[in-house]
């Protein structure tokens, strides 16, 4: 697909709009030629039985389509928390975004989740401003939301108009005057343009001031302009400086309509490329050589040498592999091509490439710059392809750890070994997906993001890979830390050449929560070079097996300060050993104590069951932050313990008559009550030996 091109995600809360608004953009563009509807499960991106069963986006889905001359990869991201690992992967490959806002919620905690991971990878967005035809709509509510919850700085360019009954009638353009009305009989298919009605000039007129001024302050060419010629600026003009402004993330193009109503899509479209950057737009990637460690960049273009991104990867039935998707940054990608894979050190073939289009496959013969696709091949989720005769390696993608986890068992033998087969097909596709086996219960434990996430997970185990299992309750995935500094030495004797010897000294201590686990060397060659990866291994499996209650520790950094060789008798073993055992016994006199998941909990009641909500949060252990009014209902803030909020949500519909909602997403680690620390100390099996 020729053009310029734009590679754009679509992110939001779960239940504002984001399938719902996709759908219509394939519609208008002319990719599908019927309207799937959310409930009815026949959207295109939500191609997942569980997705069509549910209601909700579970995987990202990548589609291509063309506007005004452009060509634009387009990912639909999940909107629920649990799901979160495919907004992360997804932002690291995009060069803009659209982020979806229910006028009647406002901003909402994942919306809030989103809008941090954009901001940590430098993605320009527009906000749309969506239901703008639901009771209680307040776009300029959600304007004060944006400034208050995000720190940004929304710039409206277009207000919705109602009739005297209160139904939505169209869209009023701040820049170019006019009220655009979609015609219902083409499902918004055409629409019309007229002058901006009468009784809403003055709002209009004010809302572009705003918007004028809020340009002026962040364009000194805008600025220039505008005092120039006042109101009366030209239609380019205003164009090119909130384009700039995007680019630079000054402000924040915010739109608005309806999409279920099919009201407003055209006009994101047209800010689409109007305002979001092209790979052009942005600075080279920049990562190193994976031997010398040596800075590079590449800029997106054709005549670079390769450089891809490997972001996803999804279950292919192949000789090639998995389907791997990718992010093409320079050069080009071609079938038959023979390319490094740099970050696992091997070459891998090009055998097939593709497009998607959510589940369905257009086979290409190339990728160039700037584009995102798939093929067939063995690489994994943040992997860098590249020219194998200018390597580089991009930085890979961060991923949050798991909080929750459940055992898991085939119903058979004769299932079982089906079952890892499976289990590692889909901790290779999610690697916010962990299986381990527990070394005292001989128990496979799988963990994940949620309970929901867990729960799609063992059904795509049951469906997809036909493998019948039985699931435990879930478990909250504690840690265990340090709270103070402590240090200890452990010599491993001459026992014998199977054994060798070892000798460390450790020093232990605790660092701030959230920085996890760091392992330095400060022996000063007391301990050669060559035994140093022998004792951080020995150390990294302790701090795997905890010194507590056998869960493993973080937030805590070990130091080896000193130590000695022997000439004759050292070996990998021996200081392995030693390792291990000097950070045991350091541990366990620095203070060791219990984390807990701490969950960021918000939910949405009507005014006469705040009392029962707040009761009940507070018997979890729960720590109210803050609340809010909004038509008619409150929003309650609040940090609880994950360990809290098993059996949640049927307890709220309990609660309040099925008429309230919830959002929960992990915040952060904190230390567990010494009462349930001591619960968990004696009831926990654990092993602190070699």
């Amino acid at each position: 697909m020729a053009g310029p091109l734009r590679n754009i995600g679509i992110l939001a809360h779960i239940d504002a709009g984001k399938t719902t608004t996709t759908e219509r953009i394939l519609f208008y563009s002319g990719v599908i030629s019927r309207l799937g509807e959310v409930h009815e499960g026949s959207t295109v991106t939500d191609w997942m039985e569980q997705e069509q069963e549910r209601g909700i986006s579970i995987t990202a889905a990548a589609t291509t389509f063309g506007w005004r001359g452009h060509a634009v990869n387009l990912i639909d991201t999940p909107g629920h928390v649990d799901f979160t690992v495919e907004v992360e992967r997804c932002l690291r490959v995009l060069d803009g975004a659209i982020v979806v806002i229910d006028a009647v919620a406002g901003v909402q905690p994942q919306t809030e989740t989103v809008w941090r991971q954009a901001d940590r990878y430098a993605v320009s967005r527009l906000a749309f401003v969506n239901k703008c035809d639901r009771p209680g709509a307040d776009v300029h509510g959600v304007v004060a939301d944006m400034a208050a919850r995000l720190g940004a700085r929304a710039a409206l360019v277009q207000l919705p108009f109602h009739d005297d009954a209160g139904a939505l009638v169209g869209v009023i353009d701040l820049i170019r005057l006019r009220l655009r009305v979609w015609d219902e009989a083409s499902l918004g298919m055409v629409f019309h343009d007229r002058p901006v009605p009468a009784r809403a000039a003055a709002d209009v007129a004010a809302a572009r001031e705003r918007l004028f001024d809020a340009l002026a302050d962040v364009d000194e060419a805008f600025l220039a302009a505008y005092v120039a010629a006042g109101d009366a600026i030209a239609v380019d003009d205003v164009l090119a400086a909130l384009r700039r402004a995007t680019l630079a993330r000054t402000l924040v193009p915010t739109l608005c309509g309806a999409a279920f109503r099919n009201k407003g899509v055209h006009d994101l479209l047209d800010a689409v490329v109007e305002y979001l950057p092209g790979p052009s737009d942005l600075p080279p990637v920049v990562g190193r050589h994976p031997d010398t460690g040596e800075p590079l960049a590449r800029a997106a273009s054709d005549d670079e040498p390769l450089t891809a991104l490997a972001f996803k990867i999804t279950p292919g039935a192949s000789s090639g592999g998995h389907l791997t998707y990718l992010r093409v940054y320079s050069g080009r990608l071609r079938v038959g091509q023979s390319v490094l894979n740099a970050t696992k050190g091997r070459l891998e073939q090009v055998g097939r490439l593709m497009r998607m289009h959510a589940n369905h496959r257009e086979e290409v013969s190339e990728l160039s710059a700037g584009h995102i696709g798939a093929m067939f091949a063995r690489a994994t989720t943040g992997d860098t392809l590249c020219d194998p005769s200018a390597p580089i390696l991009l930085d890979a993608i961060r991923f949050p750890a798991p909080v929750i986890g459940v055992a898991i068992e085939a119903e058979s033998d004769a299932e079982q070994e089906r079952l890892d087969a499976a289990l590692a097909r889909l901790a290779a596709e999610d690697p916010t997906f962990d299986v381990r086996l527990d070394p005292d219960t001989r128990q496979t434990v799988i963990s994940g993001m949620g309970e929901l996430h867990l729960e799609i997970l063992v059904d795509r185990l049951r469906r997809e890979f036909g493998v019948a299992v039985r699931v435990g309750t879930p478990k909250v995935a504690y840690r265990e830390t340090v709270t103070h500094r402590a240090e200890a030495e452990h010599v491993r004797p001459r026992t014998g050449p199977a054994a060798g010897f070892g000798h460390v000294r450790l020093v232990v201590e605790p660092t701030e929560r959230g920085a996890g686990y760091v392992f330095e060397e400060r022996a000063d060659g007391a301990v050669p070079r060559r035994w140093v990866p022998a004792v951080a291994a020995g150390v990294g499996e302790a701090v795997e097996r905890g010194v507590l209650a056998g869960f493993p520790m973080t937030d805590l950094r070990v130091s080896l300060v000193g130590g000695s060789e022997h000439p004759v008798d050292s070996s990998d073993g021996g200081y392995k050993v030693a390792g291990f055992q000097a950070f045991v016994d350091a541990a366990r006199d620095a203070g060791p104590t219990l984390l807990e998941p701490l969950m960021d909990v918000e939910v949405v009641t009507p005014d006469s069951f705040v009392g029962e909500v707040l009761g009940d949060l507070h018997a979890r252990r729960g720590k109210i932050t803050g609340i809010a009014s909004r038509h008619g209902v409150q929003t309650v803030a609040s940090l609880v313990p994950l360990a809290a909020m098993f059996g949640y949500a049927t307890d709220l519909r309990s609660t309040t008559q099925g008429r309230a909602t919830y959002s929960m997403q992990f915040k952060q680690y904190t230390e567990v009550p010494h009462g349930i620390r001591d619960e968990l100390v004696s009831a926990g099996r654990f092993r602190a030996s070699v």
